[in-house]
């Protein structure tokens, strides 16, 4: 059987995890104790006919022992839950504790106002806007402007160093094989890389280009020009010189058809010019040397 005599006597006089001594009284830090005091009457732990109330994240709640289920003790507790309404919080207060000690009931009412109150002033204090007081870590700020400082400078030399062994590896100082670092011969590896890649991209190119067909008729125009020449001529001349023309071949000069391009003028409309130059044919005959083969024979 449970004695709160026994269980006081010892707590009070012996040893009790919960109990707080200062100078001013014993308080109790037992979640369960309903005054917060170290007493007889407001212990948990020695009155096996207990009640309290406790906050679960803005929710009141009514906790209740009884000795009937002091030897379970995962059901130790009977818990009630208790309106945001204060009136209707005092009125199931009074319903379930009617036959309890009237001045645990008061004790009862009295937390249950205090923690009314500051739940309200939790309320006002969330929707006031205040101002946030930040500490500014100087030390760590100084170091961290150091440590960038250091490592700008240990990039620039680093850089600079690269560089010129770059310079001295172009032009031919280092004529052995050296030990370079592995990143610096990858990097130079995908340079390489890189300008193959865009060399045969360059050679890979074909582009289509629109012909001149005015450069074509002109040609045609200057051949059809030939034709009409050289049937004006006597058709026996032109036969009997065959054969020295076949002795002799005939030279032939060919002169490049100039391009007609389009100017501007002042009026805004495009005028075609064309320059002077045109394809010529020329047939060189040479009479005499045949003159003189006849004579001969």
């Amino acid at each position: 059987m449970q004695n709160d005599d026994v269980i006081w006597d010892v707590i009070r006089h012996h040893h009790c995890s919960y109990m707080a001594k200062i100078q001013t009284g014993n308080f109790c830090r037992n979640p369960y104790n309903v005054t917060g005091i170290c007493n007889r009457s407001s212990c948990p732990l020695a009155n096996s006919r207990y009640a309290t109330i406790r906050d679960h994240d803005g929710i009141f709640y009514l906790y209740m022992k009884t000795i009937e289920r002091a030897h379970m003790p995962n059901k130790l507790w009977e818990r009630i839950k208790l309106p945001k309404n204060y009136m209707k919080a005092l009125e199931i207060i009074d319903k379930h504790l009617e036959y309890w000690p009237k001045l645990l009931v008061h004790k009862i009412k009295q937390r249950l106002t205090k923690m009314t109150q500051y739940r309200i002033r939790m309320v006002k204090l969330s929707k006031k806007v205040r101002e946030k007081i930040m500490t500014v870590p100087r030390k760590e700020v100084k170091r961290e402007s150091r440590r960038e400082e250091k490592a700008l400078r240990a990039a620039q030399i680093e850089n600079v160093i690269e560089k010129e062994l770059l310079e001295r590896l172009n032009k031919g100082v280092y004529p052995d094989i050296c030990n370079y670092d592995e990143e610096i011969f990858n990097k130079l590896l995908d340079k390489n890389k890189e300008e193959e890649q865009e060399e045969e991209e360059e050679e890979a190119e074909v582009e289509y280009v629109e012909g001149d067909y005015e450069l074509e008729e002109e040609l045609e125009d200057d051949i059809e020009d030939m034709g009409d020449f050289l049937k004006a001529n006597n058709i026996d001349d032109i036969e009997g010189d065959e054969d020295d023309l076949e002795e002799q071949p005939t030279r032939k000069k060919v002169k490049k058809a100039s391009v007609s391009y389009p100017l501007k003028q002042d009026d805004g409309t495009e005028k075609v010019r064309r320059k002077d130059k045109k394809v010529i044919v020329e047939v060189e005959r040479d009479e005499d040397i045949g003159n003189r083969q006849h004579n001969v024979m």
